[in-house]
């Protein structure tokens, strides 16, 4: 079937005649229309392998990659786990933290926050916060001197500066002669952060463990103990093997309990718009179809000449298979082609559009993050151009068949 015959006369249908030029106008739209499918499609599931990378990446530089609590969400005489935690290797590093709700007030404004107590020496170890420093500086922040850094929307919002002062206000009471009130503090600003993620750049702020341990009334107690692993993809096992090496009751959870649906509904989301965008390309390649129904209804006397020349249907067949298997492969390759280089620029294109029309696509207070990434990977280019290509091959078994089934007697019968 596939003798060099066939794909000599495949290949020559290929090219335009005079008489035939609406037809390879239709072989060009049909080329076109699978590499333009196959280029969305490895683009916008680029761009949303980059938008869940970066998600991960920011999400998991400011929160813990699991943590350990104890009743009570309350953890006492934390130094005792260390040497249970220095056993296991996964466990790159680790550091105590104090969590609660409070209000921060400005000579301007009033926002609710999440206030966290760390310490800034370790605070490194298990998170990305000391790189997206703005201002200042995180080891401002001393026991005693009541600093704090806020997230650089936050600051905006409430209209402080490095060196300008708030108020925290706690849910804490304090009783007094003029009856029972909230606790108050001024803490001074001693830098900001800006992770390029709202819910942190708009609702976080950090001061010192122990100054948070006296806000809070924590006493020598903190909230838990902050771990970073290794492999983020193997947490649920390594926290599995640190539990029974852990001297007492402890509670241990980690970051797929507390971010499972969000990033399943991403993935629910990139599988939904790969079928969507497949079935455009899908609808691309059976453009394939009247493509090459049109060349065999023009090529009928043609293919009665050759089966009186003794070609067999099989063969006949295979010249069309041939042609469309040619569309199909050339729309892949333009497609996998023009994909990649897009999906590669994306991050300088749409900065470019953006400034040209004077715009911004995402803007930080809507989406989660404020930036368009993309992460290409092969298996996704190999997987879309193998599909494209696979449909365009089932196109072509239709009309290939149909012309493997033209009788040369009643073609000819009239020529």
């Amino acid at each position: 079937m596939f003798k060099p015959l066939i794909v000599y006369i495949g290949l020559r249908y290929t090219r335009a005649k005079r008489r035939t030029r609406f037809i390879s106008f239709i072989t060009l739209t049909s080329v076109l229309g699978i590499a333009l499918g196959i280029t969305a499609l490895i683009t916008v599931l680029s761009v949303m392998n980059g938008f869940e990378a970066e998600l991960r990446e920011r999400i998991l530089g400011m929160t813990s990659h699991a943590s350990i609590t104890g009743e009570n969400n309350e953890l006492r005489d934390w130094p005792a786990l260390e040497p249970s935690l220095k056993e296991e290797k996964r466990v790159l590093g680790w550091a105590p933290y104090i969590e609660g709700q409070a209000m921060l007030s400005s000579e301007h404004r009033v926002s609710g926050t999440m206030l966290r107590g760390i310490m800034p020496t370790l605070e490194s170890k298990v998170s990305e916060v000391t790189k997206h420093i703005v201002a200042g500086k995180l080891d401002s922040l001393k026991s005693g001197e009541f600093g704090i850094v806020l997230g650089e929307e936050l600051a905006t919002y409430l209209g402080v500066m490095v060196g300008d002062k708030v108020t925290v206000i706690t849910p804490q009471l304090t009783s007094t002669p003029a009856g029972i009130l909230p606790r108050l503090k001024r803490f001074t600003v001693v830098g900001m952060f800006k992770v390029g993620m709202f819910e942190f750049d708009r609702n976080l702020a950090l001061i010192q463990i122990d100054d948070a341990a006296k806000l809070l009334r924590m006493d020598d107690a903190v909230s838990g103990l902050r771990l970073k692993i290794d492999d983020l993809f193997y947490v649920r096992e390594i926290v599995q093997a640190i539990s029974p090496k852990l001297p007492g009751r402890y509670y241990i959870s980690d970051w797929t309990q507390a971010h499972s649906n969000f990033f399943r509904a991403i993935q629910t989301e990139k599988r939904v718009m790969f079928i969507i965008l497949l079935l455009i390309v899908a609808v691309a390649a059976f453009n394939i179809v009247s493509t090459l129904v049109m060349v065999v209804t023009d090529k009928r006397a043609d293919i009665a000449i050759l089966r009186t020349q003794g070609m067999t249907p099989a063969a006949v067949m295979g010249i069309f298979m041939v042609l469309g298997t040619v569309i199909g492969l050339f729309g892949a390759m333009l497609g996998c082609v023009g994909g990649v280089a897009l999906a590669l620029n994306v991050e300088t294109i749409v900065p470019f559009i953006e400034r040209l029309f004077g715009t911004h696509f995402m803007s930080a207070d809507v989406y989660y993050i404020s930036e368009l990434p993309s992460k290409l990977l092969w298996t996704d280019v190999l997987q879309i151009t193998g599909m494209a290509f696979l449909l365009s091959l089932l196109a072509t078994i239709y009309p290939a068949w149909q012309a493997s089934r033209i009788k040369p007697a009643e073609e000819l019968r009239y020529e």
